[in-house]
């Protein structure tokens, strides 16, 4: 079948056009559902055997929960385990010829439906694309396959004095292709910023199969367009991740951690100011969690023990990171003396090792585990104004209570950066009860001119929200390009637009 051009095949394509053609800029198009398959599914899964090796694909009861969504009764056609790019690209061409649709998946950890895959989709799972390919410690860059986990990368990068500067509480599960696709942000985005600062160059498969090889170790480059960036946060919509080159920084051991209590409602960004302004480049994280989290914690969490007493407004983990750790203990010791002096803060405790640290930080880390005890729940993950957090986190509370009663709301975040998770357990399984949240919680967002997605992505559960956070000629665009790069809209198609 022809690949439509000007003129669009069906009625359902025509009254979607209708809807399009006044954003859309002259000479573009939507991009469109997939066309039928050209070529039947046994011939398809035939030539994809021919392809990979026996390990290489799974169907029917093979296909394990790993590669499924809590929630999800379907599964995939087949699930897809190439071991490199040459594998990914032999798979498109089928793909592309049969217009099979596919759905790239990493460790699975996002939050927003990126890597789900129904009935007549395949997935391609990253999994044995999990090869440190190496470790260039002239340019302090680390070559890795898009399946090796965080953890992974970390582990290696620190037996060389080095570090990946990038960090949250999923590393073991979490890959480096599918942070690439998301953006993904965490812990240390205060002082080094998202996934994208830290990509130098890209391995990509575009949908016709075409490698793209852009493994630039250059930490400048302007020679024409730095294309990785069309596919940095892009969840794979316009090209599957396969290899990423990523900038490592050298690694300092003196960490000092501190746990901080706050009232007052503006004493978070002046805390902020406060160690931005004496600690310099060395505040490295900057967590937070309110009031309902910590009694949350408090009470599901027994073995997690904080060293300050409940009832605080906000609790906040701190990292100052250098080259001496009892430098920056005894340094973060005085900025949070004077601090409580000046009646920024209330308390705080000063983790007086690595074991305490790590007990500071499971506070933060580790209570995710049981949000599960609060019944069904929604996980939120917003961006805004660190100035509008103390309003915005106590009109969701009062307005999702209001509307569901028996719901708990729980805040949390990665402050520093303006990034805020939000988990509701809203007291009933229905599914009306997940819109009435959304609209409560995305409209606030939307009135403060903040962002629907922080660092998880927009996926399939915030398609309906995209535009209260990006403008028309945004989405425009963002549809030309997915156009342009995939005509046939079989990369994880439903996904972000």
């Amino acid at each position: 079948m022809a690949t439509p051009t000007k003129g669009l095949v069906s009625r359902r394509q025509a009254v979607g056009a209708a809807i399009l053609s006044p954003l859309l800029p002259a000479g573009a198009q939507a991009a469109t559902p997939a066309p039928p398959l050209v070529m039947t599914r046994d011939a398809l899964l035939a030539g994809l055997r021919a392809t990979l090796d026996q390990d290489g694909i799974l169907t029917g009861d093979a296909i394990g929960k790993r590669y499924l969504t809590r929630k999800q009764d379907d599964k995939p056609l087949a699930v897809l385990r190439p071991r490199n790019a040459a594998e990914v690209s032999a798979i498109m061409k089928l793909c592309s010829t049969a217009r099979q649709p596919v759905v790239p998946q990493g460790g699975m950890t996002g939050l927003v439906g990126g890597g789900v895959a129904h009935r007549n989709e395949l997935v391609i799972s990253s999994e044995r694309m999990n090869v440190i390919d190496g470790v260039n410690t002239a340019d302090r860059t680390m070559t890795v396959g898009a399946g090796v986990t965080l953890k992974d990368a970390q582990d290696r990068a620190a037996t060389l004095g080095f570090m990946v500067p990038l960090d949250f509480g999923i590393r073991k599960i979490a890959t480096i292709g599918g942070m690439v696709s998301t953006n993904a942000g965490g812990e240390e985005v205060v002082r080094y910023g998202m996934t994208r600062e830290s990509v130098l160059g890209l391995e990509v498969v575009l949908a016709d199969g075409t490698i793209v090889t852009s493994l630039n170790q250059l930490i400048k480059n302007n020679a024409g367009y730095d294309l990785k960036h069309l596919f940095i946060g892009t969840e794979g919509t316009l090209g599957l991740v396969t290899r990423a080159v990523l900038r490592l920084r050298r690694r300092q051991d003196g960490a000092a951690t501190a746990l901080v209590a706050i009232d007052k409602p503006d004493g978070v960004p002046e805390l902020l100011r406060h160690l931005e302004e004496e600690l310099g480049g060395a505040l490295t994280k900057f967590e937070i969690m309110w009031a309902d989290y910590d009694a949350f914690v408090r009470k599901y969490c027994p073995d997690l023990k904080s060293p300050l007493g409940p009832g605080h407004t906000y609790y906040l983990v701190t990292d100052a990171v250098g080259n001496d750790a009892e430098f920056e203990r005894e340094r973060l010791k005085k900025v949070l003396a004077r601090a409580k002096k000046s009646g920024v803060i209330v308390n705080a405790a000063i983790a007086k090792d690595e074991a305490e640290r790590r007990s500071f930080w499971a506070l933060r880390e580790e209570a995710g585990a049981k949000f599960s005890e609060m019944g069904p729940f929604f996980g939120y993950d917003v961006s805004l104004s660190l100035a509008d957090m103390p309003a915005f986190g106590a009109r969701i509370k009062r307005e999702i209570t209001a509307a569901l009663p028996a719901a708990q709301v729980l805040i949390l975040g990665h402050v520093g950066d303006g990034n805020m998770h939000l988990v509701v357990a809203p007291g009933t399984p229905a599914e009306e009860a997940h819109h009435k949240c959304n609209e409560i919680i995305y409209g606030a967002i939307r009135e403060l001119h903040g962002s629907v997605s922080a660092e998880h992505g927009i996926g399939t559960e915030k398609k309906d929200y995209l535009a209260w956070s990006r403008s028309p000629e945004e989405i425009v665009l963002m549809r030309t390009l997915k156009q342009t790069l995939d005509p046939l809209g079989i990369l994880n198609p439903g996904k972000v637009l």
